[in-house]
């Protein structure tokens, strides 16, 4: 932007747990702006979650948020010119940022699963999620791996 940087607007929080980060999850699984029926995604796929998990003493949520903990990359690569060549600098990733990479990559390959519903397949990798295994934690170990690689061109950071 030419001016200033926009501010950030406050996110409301949701309705049944009260909770800013499941608002923010189902914004990014909602389609066509149907937010209602994002929302019943979500709490149909917690309540699957709930039945299918062996952790008797943590609720739903609670495996949701380890999943998407497990997921969070810490470290990415980022293309930077020198000279003629291109290299893949490996950097810290913000906060904010690998909360953002957790989620989409949590409802991008969850849709990719080949369960009956959205709820059905959302809860499945949220559970694979939870025992760090799962297509979501894999791309997180790819990453990983991708800035292990490139290790030698940290010096290049800007």
């Amino acid at each position: 932007m030419r001016k200033r940087q926009a501010k950030k607007r406050p996110l409301l929080p949701d309705p049944k747990f009260n909770d800013q980060l499941v608002t923010r999850f189902v914004n990014n699984l909602m389609w066509d702006g149907k937010k209602s029926t994002a929302f019943k995604v979500f709490y149909d796929a917690l309540e699957i979650v709930d039945a299918k998990k062996q952790d008797a003493e943590k609720s739903s949520l609670e495996t949701w948020k380890e999943a998407l903990t497990n997921v969070m990359p810490h470290v990415e690569v980022r293309s930077r010119r020198v000279g003629g060549a291109t290299f893949q600098i490996p950097m810290q990733i913000r906060p904010d940022r690998k909360i953002s990479y957790a989620i989409k990559w949590m409802i991008v390959y969850a849709r990719r699963r080949n369960e009956k519903s959205m709820a059905a397949k959302l809860a499945s990798e949220i559970l694979a999620a939870a025992k760090e295994e799962g297509a979501a934690v894999k791309k997180r170990m790819d990453t990983h791996k991708m800035a292990e690689a490139n290790k030698a061109f940290s010096h290049f950071r800007f």
